[in-house]
């Protein structure tokens, strides 16, 4: 890789404020997501590439797996006009505008189970209580209220319970932003990573009056643990690679000769630095020689006169 341009000002005041951030002990730090704070198992990736000139990253998930109820999105003027003429709330909330997107937790959505590493399953009597763990109720639904095709059911507004395990992230979306920059501002690009190939999501269970209801039998949610675990593994081993990837791609190139590659300015700089550098060294012997003749001259001069 050849280097990097030297960071702008507006770049390093940037990522000096992001290190402070990310310098408080984490009992104290905060940020938007469900943990609340940075990873551990992601932690020494991030500290990695912040140590790297010109590179900075808030990035902290490490990968999860989480249980949640989506939000609902809020009502349009129409809807509440209709409730404003007498309409009845249920029949308004049956129109589907009023369920977020899938995977949506906005909107009044909840988290029941959030976990940054795998979920310990015991057999015999020590093992776990799914449900417990999961923030489920075990009672089946009716089967009139069963979840269809497409994750609709008989009640369009029916907020939905998902199981998701979700890889190393760092943005929503994949991709490289802010390449170029107006005139008379420097550029700072954005590249999002993303670990594609292991998200899992199911449809678990309802929300319902009497609380988050599974739909699903519990050998059920046994396996899909047993695949998010299995899927932690190859995170970790897929988090370990694009750690040594970095630091590969932003070690300085080599000749063939083993020694690294320059580029011209940069050789010129050497250049300079080196002459610069033997210049006081001359110098400085030149002092020295010329100090060690005065001494003996002075002593040569005083064992005369003394004589």
């Amino acid at each position: 890789m050849r280097s990097l341009p030297t960071p702008s000002p507006s770049f390093t005041k940037k990522k000096d404020r992001i290190l402070q951030q990310l310098s408080i002990p984490d009992s104290e730090y905060t940020d938007a997501s469900p943990k609340g704070s940075i990873d551990a198992g992601i932690r020494h990736l991030i500290d990695e590439i912040n140590r790297l000139d010109g590179f900075v990253t808030t990035s902290s998930c490490a990968g999860r797996v989480s249980v949640f109820v989506e939000g609902k999105k809020a009502m349009d003027p129409e809807q509440q006009a209709q409730l404003d003429e007498g309409y009845d709330q249920e029949q308004v909330a049956l129109k589907p505008a009023q369920i977020a997107g899938v995977g949506g937790k906005g909107g009044g959505g909840s988290w029941l189970f959030v976990s940054h590493d795998p979920v310990p399953l015991e057999e015999g009597p020590n093992r776990a209580d799914l449900d417990l763990l999961l923030g489920l109720r075990s009672t089946q639904v009716s089967g009139q209220r069963q979840i269809g095709e497409g994750g609709s059911s008989e009640n369009p507004a029916m907020r939905l319970i998902h199981f998701k395990f979700e890889p190393m992230a760092g943005f929503r979306e994949s991709g490289a932003i802010n390449l170029t920059a107006n005139a008379g501002e420097s550029v700072t690009p954005i590249v999002a990573i993303r670990s594609m190939g292991l998200t899992l999501e199911s449809l678990i269970g309802m929300q319902t009056q009497g609380g988050p209801q599974r739909t699903v039998s519990a050998e059920y949610l046994e396996t899909l643990l047993r695949i998010a675990n299995e899927r932690f593994v190859a995170n970790a081993e897929r988090i370990e690679r694009f750690r040594l990837g970095v630091l590969e791609a932003t070690q300085p190139p080599k000749k063939e000769d083993g020694t690294e590659w320059e580029d011209a300015q940069t050789r010129r700089e050497r250049k300079r630095a080196e002459g610069l550098r033997r210049k006081a060294e001359l110098q400085k012997q030149e002092l020295d020689t010329g100090q060690d003749g005065a001494y003996a001259d002075s002593y040569m001069t005083l064992n005369a006169d003394t004589t």
